[in-house]
């Protein structure tokens, strides 16, 4: 495989998109490689770079099964139940904290544990 083809931001021929312009039409890849990248230079660092993937060798995005929506409602749970407390917090727990946020308040020796 040879050196994929970079174009300038906001250059891309038609025909390429990225993953998010992709979903945002109903497609996916759908296995295809990367077909070209994308720079955007910045000052004083690296460019910004997304790739590109093809538009006519996309499919379409999979339909939401039952079984899909459940396992989806699941693990979203799972991410708002505290571990300390073993509440719902209502919102995702922070990986920062590992915690609810009034569990965390509480902790005196904060996330890090015991400074003994």
């Amino acid at each position: 495989m040879g050196a994929l083809p970079v174009f300038r931001w906001r250059y891309a021929p038609d025909g390429y998109a990225t993953r998010r312009q992709l979903r945002a039409q109903g497609l996916r890849p759908g296995g295809q490689d990367v077909a070209a990248q994308l720079e955007r230079p910045r000052r004083r660092r690296g460019p910004l770079v997304a790739y590109l993937y093809r538009v006519d060798l996309a499919k379409p995005v999979r339909p939401m099964t039952p079984a899909r929506r459940a396992a989806l409602a699941k693990a979203n749970a799972a991410r708002r139940l505290c571990p300390s407390c073993r509440r719902d917090a209502g919102y995702v727990i922070p990986t920062s904290l590992g915690t609810c946020v009034p569990c965390a308040d509480t902790d005196p020796h904060g996330p890090e544990g015991s400074t003994l």
